[in-house]
């Protein structure tokens, strides 16, 4: 826990760096530093606290995260231009460090919608699905025509009408890992306990067939399933017409849904992080992390992923995995992203952002090292591809670009009711039809953007308040969110343009 009145914070006692917990003028001395400070540091940012040799690691965490690319003093900024991104090589010791956490005494609850599968939502939204970018407008005028309309009003057990709308669909191979990867994505969609019905609409001449989506295994199980096709239903208007039809009687049949007491075992809650600052490994990320071991002592289960935003880090993760065979999946997909970015002419360092570079990250494996600290403690159970079905309790991984939205998009897919979002540069956004709780890292972007963010996790630093006690007030907002408290983003009303699927493969 950092003193409040410190200056600085070294995060481990092997680390050769110190992180400025405010703005530091050139010519200060900061206590461990014996030399004034050689230019101003910002908050967030990394100043060396002796002198490092060119190609010399740094590190933070205990870990390296990058080489220092010329010769670096004591006293100095360390940042871009002074340190590069390293070659990494790690001993992954799978299944080495995977101890269970202690069960909780107590079953804890929350009051959600218990679906015909047996899965359990936390929001109640009857969801217009398409198929193809062709439908996206229709799914659209459908969904403003239900608003305009007075027994949507009347559904006083209905979250609202959410019309997910895409991008692709057709244009694409129709037996390839990129039309896979979307079936999953839409059908994870369709199944998700947060919707109490969903009506599927397409154009008719995409690739990805309805009839297909429909035809391939039950889309959803329980009768609240419609579909139809605008190029037989007979064009737009006639489309928007039935729709509607089709939307009232699954409008009345969610409504009759109620919420009921659930063990906290029925919640599975995405863990994100966007527009991440040198604050995130420090305060909202670990704190979150402590907030997931609570869950997953409790039975529950969370879902880390952004692939290319653990790249060096992986190793904490493989160490943990329950089995050899876990901890090698999730290097299986390492690999994979090595190769699909040196096919597509990238490379694994094109993060940290702009912004990320601005709050003080300077290279992947320092991005990394932080985001990983979400996922807590707890052994990694499971590891799963973009929108596979989780069906395993516990920690688990899914993998997915570090593309916020897309990744979202994913665990969603996937099976997540609710999202936990940590960002230290202010993300704004929400993801219907699941609830997305918005961790701020520090105190002054809290307070600069308090409409936004739901808890301030920047108070570790400020007021000294402990990772553990901050991870148990996440934890009982997550519990209290899950049972029908909105988050800020649901209140300002986000959530219906950032469904985003995963394209893989040439669009044609």
């Amino acid at each position: 826990m950092p003193d409040p009145a410190a200056r600085t914070i070294r995060l481990h006692p092997g680390d050769n760096v110190d992180i400025a917990l405010t703005d530091l003028a050139a010519g200060v001395v900061v206590p461990g530093i014996t030399v004034p400070l050689r230019r101003p540091v910002p908050r967030g940012h990394k100043v060396a606290i002796r002198p490092i040799a060119q190609g010399e690691p740094v590190l933070r965490y205990g870990q390296i995260i990058g080489a220092a690319t010329e010769d670096i003093a004591a006293g100095a900024h360390v940042h871009s231009h002074n340190l590069g991104m390293s070659g990494h090589s790690e001993d992954y010791a799978h299944a080495s460090a995977n101890t269970p956490l202690p069960p909780v005494d107590g079953e804890r609850t929350f009051l959600g919608y218990r679906r015909a599968d047996g899965r359990v939502g936390t929001r109640n939204y009857v969801g217009i699905l398409t198929s193809v970018n062709c439908s996206g407008s229709v799914a659209r005028f459908i969904a403003e025509a239900a608003e305009r309309t007075p027994w949507l009003a009347d559904l006083a057990h209905v979250d609202g009408v959410v019309p997910i709308v895409h991008g692709t669909g057709c244009g694409m191979s129709g037996v390839n890992e990129g039309y896979r990867t979307l079936f999953r994505t839409l059908q994870g969609y369709a199944r998700n306990p947060n919707f109490g019905g969903i009506l599927l609409v397409g154009l008719g001449c995409e690739v990805m067939q309805v009839a297909d989506l429909v035809g391939q295994g039950r889309l959803r199980e329980g009768g609240n399933f419609r579909y139809l096709t605008i190029q037989q239903t007979g064009g737009t208007r006639a489309t928007i017409d039935a729709g509607l039809a089709m939307l009232r009687e699954m409008g009345t049949e969610a409504n009759a849904a109620r919420r009921e007491p659930a063990p906290l075992s029925e919640l599975t809650i995405g863990l994100q992080c966007g527009g991440s600052d040198g604050y995130s490994g420090i305060t909202a990320n670990p704190a979150l992390g402590a907030a997931s071991d609570l869950l997953v002592r409790h039975g529950g289960t969370t879902v880390l992923s952004e692939t290319p935003e653990i790249y060096g880090a992986e190793h904490l993760l493989t160490r943990r995995a329950v089995s050899r065979a876990v901890g090698e999946k999730l290097i299986e997909r390492i690999r994979w992203w090595e190769d699909y970015t040196a096919r597509n002419d990238g490379e694994m360092d094109n993060n940290p952002s702009p912004g990320n570079k601005r709050g003080g990250l300077t290279t992947i494996l320092e991005k990394s090292l932080g985001a990983v600290a979400k996922g807590g403690t707890a052994p990694l159970a499971g590891v799963y591809k973009f929108a596979e079905p989780i069906d395993t309790k516990g920690f688990v991984y899914m993998d997915s670009p570090g593309y916020d939205p897309c990744s979202v998009t994913g665990q969603i897919a996937s099976g997540a009711n609710l999202i936990a979002f940590t960002t230290g540069r202010g993300s704004v956004s929400g993801y219907k039809p699941v609830p997305c709780y918005k961790l701020a890292t520090n105190s002054e972007m809290h307070a600069r953007m308090a409409e936004d963010m739901d808890i301030n996790c920047g108070d570790i630093v400020s007021e000294g308040v402990s990772v553990e006690e901050k991870g148990r007030e996440i934890f009982e907002d997550l519990i209290r969110i899950a049972s029908g408290d909105r988050t800020k983003s649901e209140a300002l009303g986000f959530g219906g343009a950032e469904f985003v699927p995963w394209q893989i493969g040439a669009v044609m």
